[in-house]
């Protein structure tokens, strides 16, 4: 996938140069990279055909992504983290056909377009303003869709969004680049905001965040954060093998297969869902 594709053709294309430093550029069109190639594959996980059109439409030379990024291994790491929180979602907005939905460090995500979501839902997505400005070009807000340009650290950007319903909160890919002490502010100020809902991210095993940069918060068991957050109660832990049956090529999902075997291989990456009560 190191050619341009088609998807866009004519239309004027997005130049990333100005608006995004060299590290959030290859942060965040990493992963939409990623996504946009596992969505080629003939039984592809998570199908995000957003993601292929939205790079189609950003004026960027992508020739290093495939050297440094390695798809053809890493691009089942995004699409099977991606299909648990899908998932999730999409089984609470089911219940909760008027929810809020809000979206933190949501990158380029196109969340919003894959789960479709009814017409009574609200949904926020929020990152760094730099991000929130390429955001805008790709994915126009509409009503009932907003973008609220912050850093998730910071307090008053939780006013823009409205307490009065069941909430869904979606954290993928964030909370390992945070401080342990700024995960621990953000979910109280979350879970003290908003009255009821449910909490989803993906999180590192703590030796793999110790490895240093860029990442700097990993958990072991949902138990941690229940005891210094006792508002929320885990739902589910889920290993990011967990799914590997959904995996095309039988090369990667033998792979993977046996590394559900390996603990510390198992646990290094997995998803969690909480709830708080009303």
């Amino acid at each position: 996938m190191t050619e341009r594709t088609n998807e866009g053709a004519g239309e004027e294309k997005l130049d990333v140069a100005g608006l995004l430093d060299g590290e959030v550029t290859w942060t965040l069109l990493g992963t939409l990279y990623l996504r946009a190639w596992e969505s080629r594959a003939p039984r592809s996980i998570l199908s995000d055909h957003y993601a292929a059109e939205a790079l189609a439409r950003i004026d960027h030379d992508f020739s290093a992504f495939e050297r440094r990024l390695r798809p053809r291994s890493n691009q089942y790491l995004v699409a099977l983290r991606a299909r648990g929180l899908d998932d999730w979602g999409a089984a609470f907005l089911a219940r909760h056909p008027d929810a809020t939905v809000l979206q933190l460090g949501c990158g380029l995500d196109s969340r919003m377009l894959r789960l479709a979501p009814p017409p009574g839902v609200r949904w926020f997505d929020l990152d760094m303003p730099d991000v929130i400005a390429v955001r805008r070009r790709l994915y126009p807000e509409h009503d009932g869709y907003r973008l609220i340009a912050a850093s998730v650290t910071d307090s008053g950007w939780l006013d823009q969004v409205p307490a009065d319903r069941a909430t869904l909160i979606v954290a993928e890919g964030l909370l390992p680049y945070l401080a342990p002490d700024e995960v621990r502010r953000l979910l109280q100020r979350l879970t003290g905001h908003f009255t009821t809902g449910e909490l989803i991210f993906d999180a590192l095993a703590p030796w793999l965040a110790r490895l240093g940069k860029p990442f700097r918060w990993g958990i072991r068991d949902a138990r941690e954060i229940e005891r210094w957050n006792p508002h929320l109660k885990c739902l589910a832990q889920v290993p990011f093998t967990t799914h590997a049956t959904l995996i095309p090529s039988r090369r990667y999902r033998t792979l993977y297969r046996l590394g559900d075997r390996i603990p510390f291989w198992r646990t290094m990456s997995q998803n969690f869902r909480f709830t708080w009560p009303a």
